[in-house]
């Protein structure tokens, strides 16, 4: 019988390390170092220390961010963690020089970075600019919803939660009731007691917290002037509908260069509402691209971006800006040749979910009575006249007719007719013809546009340039989650972490450091 040599993983080894070789030529991690040791300017610190006489000295930013951004890479966001593997990991204790700084260090340092990460965000992108790793010929522009560091269980109205606070004191009152008898019937008290009054104990403060929220809070208002959803825990974060379902958190907004999917600039808002951030996003993308050095970039590149961006109001600031830029409408695809047989093909779980072909009347599914000059609906009821000058933005006339409410209420075609059960009746507008001379809106213009050979071809590429980031960031960056409170943590959280993936970049494309 063959015989080996024993050997034991648990055995421990001194041994005289050197942290510089550790550091090995052709890893992500001697990358970092150079570049933060090099390249990036970090006298932006400066302003935070007022200690040059007195007090203790601070652990020094560069090797904060090389700690912050190599566990960054490996999925790692808890500080405690980050502490950590600055004892245990050799990698890490290089990159440190073993300097061991605590996980309150680390966890403050990133807390309060907001004056300092677009400084370095832009240092990054000068790097990759200068190895020729952005193009500069077109940028996409999508957003990344993850979830934040609280709960939906927070969030309402004030008037959702005042209801909530209630519920909770329902239930302190029947436990108070319930203890009261059982001590009459039993004086030993029981386990299951102890856990009702620890059950009751956390219903109390649920209360205290929601009862101090509503005395210091107002209700958040919508774009649209609505009163939508807060959160107690952290209100600047919304809740949004995403790919995993409805998410309380941030949309990570990033527009990416197409040559090697740089991030050129990235912003993290708590509104499932894209399309009021893209002038932010696009004043970002320019400002950025100034500091590298690359003016009037955006005059002579191409903007892609999906549905969510898409505005009357933001397609007239990019044609008043004079940027060329293809954005979606939620009608693309039905016009595109190439879907025409999507239906088809769709899962039957989706297909559950659409709208089948001709499932609700149409317009021309009504008919006129000449001699009435009534319109007729299909359960052979009169519409009246309601506006017989209805005109739309875009200079179409025509007439509008609506179903009397006693009509529509008992009609056995109601779920073929309104696709809402709360709307009363049925309203039907017959165009006639387009008034000459009519202003053409900016959504017409961009359909146009969008429809071109030229708009199809590089929209086409849209997908391919962003979705990729996001797949890296989520999936192999680890980022399923923002772990920091607020927007201002937040959003110095996704720029770091789209750092991390421009310096991936480097790595990979770019010249390595000597």
């Amino acid at each position: 019988m063959a015989r080996y040599k024993e050997y034991s993983y648990q055995q421990g080894k001194f041994l005289p390390v050197s942290f510089h070789e550790q550091i090995v030529p052709g890893t992500f991690e001697y990358a970092l170092n150079y570049i933060i040791d090099h390249h990036m300017n970090l006298s932006v610190f400066e302003d935070r220390y007022r200690n040059d006489q007195t007090g203790a000295p601070a652990f020094d930013p560069a090797v904060m961010l090389k700690i912050i951004l190599y566990a960054y890479s490996l999925g790692i966001t808890s500080s405690r963690q980050m502490e950590k593997l600055c004892a245990t990991n050799i990698t890490f204790m290089a990159l440190s020089a073993d300097t061991r700084p605590h996980f309150t260090t680390i966890a403050q340092f990133v807390s309060s970075l907001e004056r300092e990460i677009s400084s370095l965000f832009a240092d990054v992108l000068l790097i990759c600019a200068e190895e020729n790793l952005i193009g500069k010929q077109m940028f996409a522009i999508d957003g990344c919803k993850l979830s934040s560091n609280c709960s939906k269980e927070w969030s309402g109205t004030k008037s959702d939660l005042e209801k909530k606070k209630h519920r909770i004191e329902r239930s302190v009152d029947f436990l108070v009731k319930k203890h009261q008898a059982q001590d009459k019937q039993d004086p030993c008290a029981s386990s299951m007691i102890e856990k009702e009054k620890k059950a009751l104990k956390n219903l109390r403060e649920k209360a205290a917290k929601i009862q101090r929220w509503l005395d210091s809070t107002e209700d958040k208002q919508g774009a649209r002037g609505s009163t939508i959803k807060s959160n107690i825990t952290d209100n600047e974060s919304a809740k949004m509908t995403s790919s995993h379902g409805v998410i309380q958190g941030y949309n990570g907004i990033a527009a990416v260069d197409d040559k090697h999917q740089v991030i050129v600039h990235a912003e993290a808002h708590g509104s499932g509402s894209e399309h009021q951030t893209l002038e932010s996003m696009i004043d970002g993308l320019g400002n950025n691209l100034e500091k590298i050095g690359e003016k009037d970039v955006l005059k002579q590149a191409i903007i892609t971006a999906d549905t969510g961006f898409h505005s009357e109001k933001n397609l007239q600031r990019l044609s008043e800006r004079g940027l060329e830029a293809y954005l979606a409408d939620n009608q693309f695809r039905k016009r595109d040749p190439d879907f025409l047989t999507a239906e088809r093909h769709r899962k039957p779980i989706d297909r559950k979910h659409t709208i089948k072909k001709n499932q609700y009347f149409r317009p021309s599914d009504f008919s006129y009575d000449e001699t009435k000059g009534k319109l007729i609906c299909p359960a052979g009821k009169e519409l009246y006249l309601k506006n017989s000058n209805f005109s739309t933005a875009e200079g179409l006339k025509g007439i509008s007719y609506m179903g009397r409410k006693t009509d529509c209420r008992a009609c056995e075609l109601r779920k073929k007719c309104l696709r809402n059960e709360q709307t009363p009746a049925r309203q039907v507008t017959i165009f006639t013809h387009r008034t000459s001379g009519a202003r053409e809106t900016f959504t017409s213009k961009m359909i146009r546009a969008f429809d071109s050979a030229r708009g199809r071809f590089y929209y086409s590429r849209r997908m391919g340039t962003v979705e990729p980031v996001f797949a890296n960031l989520r999936n192999n960056l680890g980022l399923d989650r923002f772990s920091l409170r607020g927007r201002s943590k937040v959003d110095t959280q996704w720029k770091l972490y789209c750092m991390v993936h421009n310096l991936g970049k480097f790595f990979r494309y770019g010249g390595q450091p000597a």
